[in-house]
């Protein structure tokens, strides 16, 4: 009897990453990709917050120089606020409206031909949509990174795997240092998007990676707090001198 041995060809995908472009974060595009490429990524996707500018601009600068970036794909993409929680839409050149009922984006993605995916979908403290059934997406994020314990990762999976819905992984990164702590495995037959969505879409992915320190999220958590407590109040000052004017 003889067998056939089955190539498989894993890449090394982080479809989780903010850039400057999000309020979150500062991360300049180009420490970005220096930081995919020193952690042997085969592509990333930017996915700022309600914002699309960061991928279609880290797109431009390796197409504008493929010889230093080799072979690295990157997906534009964004972080969408759905009234639910965050949903991760790749392979998009336009903003996705927010707001819409998670459903609601996941059919909007659907009419753009892009990839959507549910973001860290138990993880509360990062809005988190709170399930995954029914809502029409391509994907679960099984593992992020920046979970703080293990139950919200582990929730997601087991429902992913109940509903036989494709896991995708991604560090949800806002530091360069962070960049691939999570990760997605993925038997594509080219390094392209269309193959990368073509292969996702088909369940033949692995999400994998670490948890980010503790102390790391601790502290980015505690500058959301400060961020939005300022923003918080800059918006009551300027509320109260447009009164008196």
């Amino acid at each position: 009897m003889t067998f056939k041995r089955q190539l498989v060809f894993m890449q090394k995908y982080d479809f989780h990453i903010h850039s400057q472009y999000s309020k979150d974060s500062a991360t300049p595009l180009k420490d970005i990709l220096r930081a995919a490429q020193n952690k042997e990524l085969n592509g990333i996707a930017i996915c700022d917050h309600d914002e699309v500018k960061g991928g279609l601009k880290a797109m431009e600068i390796v197409r504008s120089d493929p010889e230093k970036y080799g072979n690295l794909l990157v997906i534009p993409g964004t972080e969408v606020t759905t009234s639910k929680g965050h949903m991760l839409v790749l392979g998009v050149s336009e903003k996705i409206p927010p707001f819409m009922t998670p459903e609601e984006t996941a059919d909007y993605a659907r009419n753009l031909n892009a990839l959507s995916i549910i973001a860290h979908p138990y993880r509360k403290a990062a809005h988190g949509i709170g399930y995954i059934e029914g809502i029409g997406a391509d994907a679960v994020e099984t593992f992020n990174s920046k979970c703080l314990t293990n139950s919200a990762n582990n929730k997601a999976r087991k429902e992913a795997e109940r509903l036989n819905m494709p896991q995708v992984g991604g560090s949800d990164a806002h530091f360069e240092e962070l960049i691939g702590q999570g990760y997605t495995l993925i038997d594509a037959r080219e390094n392209t998007q269309e193959s990368v969505f073509e292969a996702i879409r088909a369940g033949k992915t692995t999400a994998c990676g670490e948890k980010t320190p503790k102390t790391i999220v601790i502290g980015q958590i505690q500058k959301n707090i400060v961020r939005r407590t300022r923003s918080f109040f800059k918006k009551g000052n300027e509320t109260e001198t447009d009164e008196e004017e």
